[in-house]
């Protein structure tokens, strides 16, 4: 399948499917099979991809070694239709977006990230949650650090890695054609349709990438060309986002983005919000896509054309509220030769976008879909990628999703981690979600800056940290409830700027520290100079899969320490972010890989392949450069 990389199918004689059986994967040509077996009686050997393949019967087991000789995985069919395969004291990372929910009775503050899946049991179902991880968007990629990884091409299943020594992978089996029962619900109490029906799911059959990861480089490169290669972003989408929610009128709507200028805060992009998530949004209701007149007193070209003037980008929030008056999400934009176009299509829907897009909108947050399913999903994402391309081709396309999937880059889909609580441990939480997302679904990803629900523990001091974590992060964005406290000037504003929407508010005595904004500034602008090596991360992450945020065992393969880690990552690969996550924190203990580093701030050289403790005020971020990089600074713009 790949350069280091098999494909392994088990299918049944009968009712054998056409590939792709699932619609994640683009259709492409695969080699030949390198064996290709009706009956095993008998143990069967053969090097293919330069890797020793050998298979045996009753069970059927697929065993994978390199050649000298190295196990790489080994994989056991089971009647039942899983498929066990070995595991042992390294951690496995990926399986998606978001962790686990809080067992009944416990405190969730409390619980320890998740960063290793092992120990765990994972229906693999996508949900809306809330306190530490946000949504939950599985995918049935593992990556075992000791250097193997494996990718169950199917449309859903579970996987079980309680076992010390064993995972399973279990796939769902229905017993009717009818949906599988849906067990949890959205915030709108609303049941989820995340299994798709079972007409897609074909029993007996299993379809798996093994990938020899022991080099993960090879292993990005590979999985980015089975998955689909991520697209260039618009250069704007790296900047900084503000989110604005509850409206007043468009003079409001243009004073804050002079604000920004006034203040000498870098702003990119500005976000509105849809009218009925807040009491005025830029819409008269979700789905419309008619402006608010209450909002736009004059008209909303004119209103987007004074933002373009101001250098700003302006995206719009969409919400689907009622899902069975959508098309099935069918098809492609523009409509492939031999393709139906009817009340299905997707290019039916499209064409409500292209008159604002007309006015001056620049991009799109399609916010909800949890109760689509994988194939609704993908369709959805691309259609915000087609449809845009088609409508305008000399503009790239930006979209923001709740949902995600294994290769939503190749269609230019961004994922931000959901409605997560304003806290201390979501911050710590989010670190490791970033890494995990970044390795099995794709390179674009943010959190709510400051977490999207409000309470007493957010404080100038909890929104200066995140800052600083989502200056490192691809997706760098502003957002939240009682929105105004996610300004960088929104700490010192004695709590008059606006609305309070969260029934636990910030503690009025938070709401007038003039320390935060500078933060603030310095960590905008400090963004703004890595601008360029920042897009060249971006053209990292298309020609050779590797991400923005990287897991420390990307680069340190051997480390058992680093691979362990997920409260730290590299930028790239030169820049070891440590965010600071603990409250009050004086010191930030942090781990070094082997080779020299160069604090960011002091210029101080440090010996690694240790921890060491640095020293932290409030401004600070701890940042170390590996010896040796070129790492391009930009003015500050």
């Amino acid at each position: 399948a790949g350069t280091s990389s098999l494909r392994i199918t088990l299918k049944p004689q009968s009712n054998a499917p056409d590939f792709p059986i699932t619609p994640v994967l683009p259709d492409r040509p695969y080699p030949a099979p390198g064996l290709s077996l009706t009956e095993i009686t008998a143990p069967q050997e053969k090097e293919i991809a330069g890797l020793k393949v050998t298979v045996r019967p009753d069970p059927a087991t697929v065993e994978v070694r390199a050649n000298d000789g190295t196990l790489i995985q080994s994989l056991t069919f089971q009647q039942d239709g899983s498929v066990s395969f070995t595991l042992d004291e390294h951690p496995v990372l990926g399986l998606g977006e978001g962790g686990p929910a809080t067992p009944k009775g416990k405190d969730w503050r409390k619980e320890p990230v998740q960063f290793d899946r092992r120990g765990g049991f994972d229906r693999m179902e996508p949900r809306w949650q809330r306190e530490a991880y946000g949504s939950r968007n599985p995918v049935p990629l593992l990556i075992g650090t000791r250097g193997w990884a494996l990718h169950f091409n199917a449309p859903w299943g579970q996987v079980d890695l309680t076992q010390p020594e064993t995972g399973r992978y279990i796939p769902i089996v229905m017993k009717s054609e009818a949906a599988a029962p849906q067990t949890f619900k959205n915030q709108h109490n609303q049941l989820a349709k995340g299994i798709p029906p079972a007409a897609s799911i074909i029993p007996g059959l299993v379809d798996v990438f093994l990938f020899d990861a022991r080099d993960p480089s090879v292993f990005m490169r590979d999985l980015s060309g089975i998955a689909g290669a991520a697209v260039m972003p618009p250069l704007w989408s790296l900047g900084y986002m503000q989110s604005h929610r509850t409206l007043t009128d468009d003079a409001d709507i243009v004073k804050l983005v002079d604000t920004f200028r006034e203040k000498k805060i870098p702003l990119d992009t500005v976000i509105y919000l849809g009218t009925g998530f807040t009491p005025r949004g830029w819409n008269k209701h979700q789905p419309s896509f008619e402006f608010n007149p209450e909002v736009f007193k004059r008209d909303p070209a004119t209103v987007i054309a004074d933002l373009h003037q101001r250098n700003v980008k302006v995206a719009l929030h969409m919400v689907p509220w009622d899902r069975d008056k959508l098309p099935s999400l069918q098809g492609n934009i523009p409509p492939l030769p031999g393709e139906t176009v009817d009340a299905s299509h997707i290019s039916t829907y499209w064409p409500q976008h292209e008159p604002l897009m007309k006015l001056g909108v620049d991009a799109w947050w399609p916010d909800e879909g949890d109760w689509f399913d994988l194939h609704e999903r993908v369709k959805r994402h691309q259609l915000y990628h087609q449809g845009p391309i088609a409508s305008f081709p000399d503009k790239r396309p930006w979209s923001l999703h709740r949902n995600g999937h294994l290769g939503i880059a190749r269609w230019g889909g961004w994922v931000w981690s959901g409605d997560t609580d304003a806290s201390w441990k979501t911050l710590e939480a989010q670190i490791a979600v970033g890494i995990n997302h970044s390795l099995s679904i794709g390179p674009y990803w943010g959190s709510d800056l400051g977490g999207f629900l409000a309470n007493k523990e957010l404080t100038g001091e909890l929104y200066a940290r995140w800052f600083q974590f989502a200056a490192f992060c691809p997706s760098f964005r502003a957002h939240g409830r009682t929105w105004w406290t996610r300004l960088p000037w929104g700490w010192d504003t004695g709590g008059k700027h606006g609305p309070i929407e969260d029934p636990e508010a910030p503690l009025v005595e938070e709401l007038s520290n003039p320390a935060i904004e500078p933060i603030a500034r310095r960590y905008a602008e400090l963004r703004y100079q890595l601008l360029s090596h920042n897009y060249t991360l971006a053209w990292q992450a298309r020609e050779t899969g590797l991400p923005f945020m990287r897991a420390l065992w990307l680069h340190y393969p051997h480390d058992r320490t680093a691979s362990a880690i997920g409260n730290q990552f590299l930028w790239g690969r030169d820049l070891l972010i440590s965010p600071v996550f603990e409250k009050s924190a004086t010191t930030r203990q942090l781990y070094l890989p082997a080779g020299s580093w160069y604090d960011w701030w002091t210029g101080i050289r440090v010996e690694g392949g240790r921890t060491i403790n640095r020293s932290v005020n409030l401004s600070t971020l701890p940042i170390h450069v590996r010896a040796g990089a070129i790492v391009p600074i930009d003015p500050i713009r």
